[in-house]
């Protein structure tokens, strides 16, 4: 201990001999270390840690339903029950749905957001309740509408009820029923849907008398469920895929109206459809790779300089070891010396972590969900910038280290005033470093570069509908406890009223917004005449609209007519479709007077509208239809309102959010957004992609200049007789600016040529984020190569125009 102290004693007064040499290596390596346990701790916040709160939680997987064409869709309440009771290799399957609910009196109700589950979720789990009780008995089972009873989140427990510990038993009100209060969930668990916080858990149960609407719970066509299960020890999830495989196709032989051709899979919670990691996984994972891209060019430039110090130190090494230091022991010292600036290094790059890391939120684009993202740093976080520190200090001072260890006092005695300038060996291994950095800027180059492009050709494609000038207010009426009828009246209520606004141009509703994250409705669809073939998927995606919406949202109307008021429930069903819609089905025949099956009942179309983007602006064009809202609404169903406007957007929104609450203060605040940040969804990775590549590649391309200018500067110092002598024989300044900057042009032009094969095989993995370009793209290697490597000869340039200012005679005296 005594000798680890002396060494770490004699490690701070050689990094206090160069105060500057120490500052730049500090700070440098704090900032690749900082980069790299940012991205780690995001990573970590997003993907390692799905399920917090839940026991053993790598065994909980996801269960989806697959259908004929290989898509995953949600599952039935009947498939639950079925998988739940026939699943072996399972300790249990639990089914869930996340649903927004009214808290509160007549008069004064907020938005909270509920799970509503199934009877074992938390026994299946494995949550304890911080108070109270979880599902027992009756609210275990499977009788729809006899357990109003709700188990309340922490945060909602110590937010809205100041953590009393007499809530249990209480009653509270939901869409103006009453529920019994029987427990509190831990806070270390916020629900099952990673990335969001729910404020209460109700029986799945309850479904019909909580929000309104029908009994799709028992429908087997009805598919808006969630499944989890949870593996036995020791089965692997293949065993479990194949159980749920042969549990699906069994089936869909048993029940082939609803189930034809459908199967079953298992996966883990990284890969499962639902909750940020389906969105902010491939970006985090891309933003650490680039990170430690930047993390190792910082360390190529820390070698460097310390190889560069370690020339200068030669002398006094040789002289401690003729005076009888072994080589292990100046080996020693030498690595705690770097192993002492890495952990300064590292202590900086926690404080700038912790600045950093809160900035996760500027990842996530609006939704409607409540949020909840580790912006904190973690034990886990400590641990990696502890370790990132350590192979830092491993990677910048081993070669050092060994040179150093490795001096005579002859050979030094030999080398004269000469130093490190006459290690070729040195020379070749700096000049190497330089090479690598530039072809790893050259690869975070090029990946920015792409994501720009992708994000330029995403902002710019044409969606189908014009989002600029519409306010959205999402209003959900079985929060107020309507009625089908009651909410038919607050639909025209709301049109009408909003319709007088001023600078209101346009009103109309829909059931759902396009380009957002809730991925949309479908229904499965018979189409009179047209016959599907063996395995081909009828599952048509839809949307529910009032009149108007076709206008409002600039969608051309290509045939026929829009809806009416008149189209409701009591007049013949009819539908509108898309141009596709009609190319797939009627093969390029008018659809105007066809009929589809929908909901039990055959629907007449009567317009044919353009094919416009629906779930995202990479999407092949869909088939997809819509239905008048007034023929299919029941209090269960989501509204949207939109409301074109003109002049001020804020100040049309804040005029809608007072209008909705002035027509029912029982319903809560409208969420409100508009229709241009909504869909904002849809190239939000490529947005923030392109930013923060952009800054890491501009970081990368900072420190490969640096180092080349570090080196051509230094050899230029250590060079300054050979530059006399060349000049003092007849070299033109001309000459000794062409040297050294070819010396520079030729590391350089190595550097880029490496990093463009390393880019063609580092972004593939860009893929699933680009937009309208290839992972290959030659305009943008092209384009990076230049930049880099203009750059690059800029940074040998200055030193060069140094060196041609030497004068030969000082050259020579000061040898």
């Amino acid at each position: 201990m005594d000798l680890i102290l002396q060494d770490v004693r004699y490690a701070l007064r050689m990094l206090r001999k160069a105060p500057g040499a120490t500052a730049v290596a500090v700070l440098t390596l704090a900032i690749g270390i900082s980069a790299t346990t940012t991205a780690f701790s995001w990573m970590r916040s997003v993907l390692l840690n799905p399920l917090p709160g839940v026991r053993d939680a790598g065994r909980v997987v996801t269960l989806e339903t697959v259908t004929p064409s290989g898509e995953m869709i949600d599952a039935s309440y009947p498939d639950y029950r079925d998988f739940r009771d026939r699943m072996r290799l399972a300790d249990g399957v639990i089914a869930f749905k996340e649903r927004a609910l009214g808290l509160g009196d007549e008069t004064d109700a907020e938005r909270v957001w509920a799970l509503m589950v199934s009877g074992n979720y938390f026994d299946v789990l494995g949550v304890s309740p911080e108070l109270g009780r979880f599902f027992e008995g009756a609210e275990r089972g499977d009788v729809f509408d006899a357990a109003p009873v709700a188990i309340l989140g922490d945060a909602l427990w110590r937010g809205r009820f100041n953590a009393d510990p007499g809530i249990i038993g209480r009653t509270i009100v939901l869409n103006r029923q009453r529920y019994t209060v029987i427990g509190v969930t831990p806070p270390a668990f916020p629900g099952t849907i990673t990335g969001l916080r729910f404020d209460l858990y109700v029986p799945l149960t309850m479904q019909r008398s909580l929000t309104g609407g029908s009994q799709w719970l028992a429908s087997r066509t009805s598919r808006p469920l969630y499944l989890f299960a949870r593996l036995k020890p020791g089965v692997t999830l293949d065993q479990g895929r194949a159980e749920a495989a042969s549990i699906g196709q069994a089936l869909a032989r048993e029940y082939p109206n609803s189930n034809r051709g459908f199967s079953a899979t298992l996966l883990t919670q990284q890969h499962a459809r639902r909750g940020v990691q389906s969105d902010l996984g491939p970006l985090v994972r891309i933003l650490l790779a680039l990170a430690v891209v930047v993390l190792a060019i910082v360390c190529a430039n820390v070698a460097n300089l310390q190889l560069a110090r370690a020339g200068l130190r030669r002398r006094e090494v040789a002289l401690r070891a003729g005076l009888g230091a072994s080589r292990g022991r100046l080996l020693a010292q030498v690595l705690v010396e770097h192993l002492v600036l890495a952990s300064l290094a590292g202590l900086a790059a926690l404080l700038m972590t912790a600045w950093l890391v809160s900035g996760l939120w500027l990842l996530v684009p609006f939704v409607e969900y409540p949020l909840v993202l580790t912006t904190t740093m973690r034990a886990g976080d400590f641990l990696f910038a502890a370790l990132a520190s350590v192979l830092a200090a491993l990677a910048v001072g081993v070669v050092p280290a060994v040179r150093l260890s490795g001096v005579g006092l002859a050979q030094v005695l030999k080398d004269g005033g000469r130093g490190a300038g006459a290690d070729t060996r040195i020379g070749r291994l700096r000049a190497g470093l330089v090479v690598s950095e530039v072809a790893l800027a050259m690869v975070a180059l090029v990946s920015a570069g792409l994501l720009v492009r992708s994000f330029d050709n995403a902002r710019r494609a044409s969606t189908g509908f014009d989002p600029g000038g519409v306010v959205l207010a999402g209003v959900n009426v079985s929060t107020g406890g309507y009625t089908r009828a009651e909410g038919l009246r607050l639909i025209d209520r709301i049109e009408d009223r909003l319709g007088t606004l001023p600078g209101a141009m346009a009103v109309s509703v829909s059931e759902d917004v396009p380009l957002g994250f809730n991925g949309g409705s479908w229904e499965d669809v018979q189409v009179d005449g047209y016959v599907p073939a063996v395995s081909e998927d009828m599952k048509i995606y839809r949307n529910l609209v009032e009149p108007g919406y076709f206008h409002l949202m600039r969608i051309p109307l290509v045939a026929g007519r829009d809806f009416t008021r008149q189209d409701d429930d009591q007049s013949a069903a009819v539908a509108v479709v898309n141009q596709e819609f009609e190319r797939r089905f009627f093969e390029g025949r008018s659809a105007v007077g066809r009929r589809l099956r929908l909901w039990g009942r055959w629907a007449t179309i009567v317009g044919v509208v353009a094919t416009s983007k629906y779930h995202a602006l990479a999407e092949s064009p869909q088939p997809y239809f819509y239905a008048p809202l007034r023929q299919t609404f029941n209090s269960n169903t989501g509204l949207a309102v939109h409301v074109r406007g003109e002049g001020d957007l804020r100040a049309l929104g804040a005029e809608v959010r007072e209008a909705l609450r002035s027509l029912d203060p029982r319903l809560p605040q409208p969420l409100m957004t508009t229709l241009a940040d909504y869909i904002g969804a849809s190239y939000f990775a490529q947005r923030v992609a392109s930013v923060l590549l952009s800054v890491l590649a501009g970081l990368a391309l900072l420190l490969a200049s640096v180092g080349l200018y570090s080196l051509i500067s230094y050899g230029v110092a250590t060079r300054r007789q050979e530059i006399g002598v060349r000049m003092a024989l007849g070299a033109s300044a001309r000459d000794i600016l062409r040297m050294i900057v070819g010396e520079g042009a030729r590391m350089a032009a190595l550097g880029v040529v490496a990093g463009v094969a390393l880019a063609l095989l580092a972004t593939r993995a860009l893929a699933t984020l680009l937009f309208g370009v290839a992972p290959a793209d030659l305009a943008t290697l092209a384009a990076s190569a230049v930049l880099l490597a203009s750059i690059a000869l800029a940074a040998s340039y200055i030193p060069a125009r140094a060196a041609t200012r030497i004068e030969p005679s000082e050259a020579l005296r000061a040898e």
